[in-house]
């Protein structure tokens, strides 16, 4: 007997951050098309000699081969460049939305600020490396979801916004300020918007992945330390996949998803068990 998510089939889903090759958006972005979403990728238009070794060597394109894929599915794609930390980049890409796509349904805030000069002890830490990590990752998230939000109130339709947290904004642990109080916001804005906007049918949730085996953990080598990071950290003693996050994502946005709001789920591997 299979269980069909449903609900999803000729929705309108827009991804931020859906460009990396090894990474949760792109995930997030073929599995909502794979169960019948129309999709727009969001992306930083990234220099190639940004990419990490592993997609120079793949050719890789960004959000272009994203949405090819999303593309090969049947469904439409859209990818657009844009800056989720101004927020008037935010209002023109929900314009742009709307004016190609004719609707949206679901937001999914994935776009987040590169990990390196940030992980430093607060006394040590640069206001400015604080203030885009604040920019991106929070400020990014409330001008996606409130705009996206406005739009849904204005066409009178419910909707579902999914904001990609971490674990981190609960753990908050040394070296990680920037990081763990943005994400903690984002579990503020997500409980807040949840409570102000269910009436409407509009849904906000956040989940909080654990260790993902992605590019943006690429300063741990996958050796040694990453295999005891998992064996001491993960009681599942397995890394996440970002398709691990996409999963919950594609159910949060589906019908049977349809009694949840104000959460901020721990995806995590049972690396955390508090809410």
């Amino acid at each position: 007997m299979t269980y069909t998510l449903t609900g999803l089939e000729g929705k309108v889903a827009v991804v931020t951050g859906a460009g990396r090759m090894r990474s949760i958006g792109r995930p997030i972005a073929v599995e909502l098309a794979r169960a019948g979403c129309d999709v727009v990728l969001t992306g930083t238009g990234r220099a190639a000699d940004r990419y990490p070794d592993d997609e120079k060597a793949a050719g890789w394109h960004d959000i272009e081969l994203v949405a090819a894929e999303v593309e090969a599915l049947g469904r439409r794609a859209l990818p657009v460049v844009s800056d989720v930390s101004d927020a008037a980049a935010v209002e023109a890409l929900a314009d742009l939305v709307e004016a190609e796509m004719g609707r949206v349904d679901i937001v999914v805030n994935n776009a987040g600020a590169a990990r390196g000069e940030d992980r430093a002890p607060v006394v040590e830490l640069d206001l400015d490396v604080w203030r885009h990590v604040i920019d991106v990752n929070l400020h990014g998230v409330l001008y996606m979801s409130r705009t996206f939000a406005q739009r849904f109130l204005a066409a009178g339709t419910p909707g579902a916004i999914v904001n990609i947290s971490s674990v981190g904004g609960k753990i908050a642990g040394p070296s990680t300020a920037a990081y763990s109080a943005s994400k903690a916001g984002v579990h503020a804005v997500t409980a807040a918007m949840a409570k102000e906007l269910g009436a409407a049918g509009i849904r906000v949730n956040a989940l909080c992945p654990g260790i993902i085996d992605t590019s943006r953990l690429d300063d741990i080598d996958r050796g040694e330390r990453w295999e005891r990071l998992v064996e001491t950290q993960i009681p599942l003693r397995r890394a996440g996949e970002g398709l691990d996050i996409a999963a919950v994502t594609v159910f949060l946005c589906s019908d049977q998803g349809s009694w949840v709001t104000g959460q901020q789920w721990n995806v995590d591997g049972g690396q955390l068990t508090i809410h």
